[in-house]
């Protein structure tokens, strides 16, 4: 019998998995890997991601994923300034000053200032979007895309996992990496990542009608986990802020800004920087994946370990992806890139 169609798939094509099949083929420049996507590169939860980098972390873990893609995006910035990655002052807003020294990193130097915040170094946001698109376009010599392909069926067997698509057709790949984003529950994997216990929960961003300066900053509320973004390459701010509704679907949003979402957000809004509620009338609905442990899951989902999973960042895809990638080519064994888990 004639081996697998290829080395490695990914199934999904957003910035963590992208980032996932660019590890996979840095280590191992001759892997045949595939990335399989039922729509285009990046068009998923990574579109609408406001795509914010701060150097924090709640765990052990998470810490060592955030400084090891903290680097990473550093080095990529620097390899190609024209990338859509934006450094950006920050500053953290907190009654909590053990939970601020506690959180972020050392990198970061968090400086209390005389009003009581805190002024955070080594921040950015990235148009995710673009950011996976231009990524997607650099691997295309080195790794093939199924765009607009669905992944139908996903059986592991003794010659390796049989991925049956929606054109028809069937894949033999030797193993197979699912980075889904938001769709966790889709029927052809549910099965392998049901015991996982990732929950979807919806996430609004306000878009807040005021361009920003090159005065302005990012602040971070902490103690109620929401963010004012400058978004200058978009002309506008974004206030990010924590939805409640669980357990939602990705393909229901596609109605955009209810009148409940934008209700609650002008809430919170209200009370953090009451003068922008007024300027609030528009934004983004998506969701995310959770894992019930508050870090990213990266583990094997199949007796034969052959099927990983990738994901569940907890609202911090774009911000842990590199670590993500780095955590799935260490599981699958490829090449001898540095590990970052204890």
């Amino acid at each position: 019998m004639s081996g697998p169609d290829v080395d490695v798939a990914v199934v999904g094509g957003g910035i963590v998995g992208c980032l996932i099949a660019r590890e996979l083929v840095a280590r191992a420049p001759h892997l045949a890997v595939t990335v399989l996507d039922r729509d285009i590169a990046g068009s998923g939860a990574s579109r609408r991601s406001a795509g914010v980098h701060f150097p924090r972390g709640a765990t052990p873990r998470v810490r060592r994923m955030t400084e090891y893609s903290h680097r990473h995006y550093e080095r990529l910035a620097e390899s190609d300034p024209a990338l859509p990655i934006f450094p950006l002052a920050a500053s953290v807003v907190s009654a909590d000053a053990a939970a601020v020294t506690g959180a972020y990193l050392e990198l970061a130097r968090p400086t209390e200032r005389p009003d009581g915040s805190w002024d955070v170094a080594g921040c950015h946001y990235a148009d995710v979007g673009a950011l996976t698109t231009v990524l997607a376009g650099e691997l295309r010599s080195r790794v093939k895309f199924r765009e607009g392909v669905a992944v139908t069926a996903v059986e592991p067997g003794p010659d390796g996992v049989l991925l049956r698509l929606g054109t028809g057709e069937s894949l033999l790949a030797g193993r197979v990496v699912i980075a889904p984003g938001p769709w966790v529950h889709a029927p052809a994997w549910r099965d392998l990542l049901e015991p996982l216990g990732v929950r979807v929960k919806q996430v609004v961003a306000l878009h807040v009608d005021q361009v920003p300066t090159a005065e302005d900053r990012l602040v971070v509320f902490q103690d109620v986990d929401a963010f004012l973004l400058p978004m200058a390459h978009r002309g506008h701010q974004l206030f990010s802020f924590t939805s409640k509704h669980w357990d939602v679907v990705p393909d229901e949003f596609t109605d955009g800004l209810s009148e409940r979402a934008l209700a609650e957000g002008r809430e919170v809004l209200g009370l953090l920087a009451p003068r922008l509620v007024e300027r609030t009338t528009s934004g983004r609905v998506f969701c995310d994946a959770y894992s019930p442990t508050g870090e990213p899951l990266v583990r094997t989902v199949d007796p034969s370990g052959r099927v990983v999973f990738a994901g569940a960042a907890n609202g911090s895809g774009y911000r842990l992806a590199p670590a993500i990638a780095a955590e799935t080519a260490d599981l699958l064994r490829i090449g001898s890139g540095q590990r970052i888990s204890a």
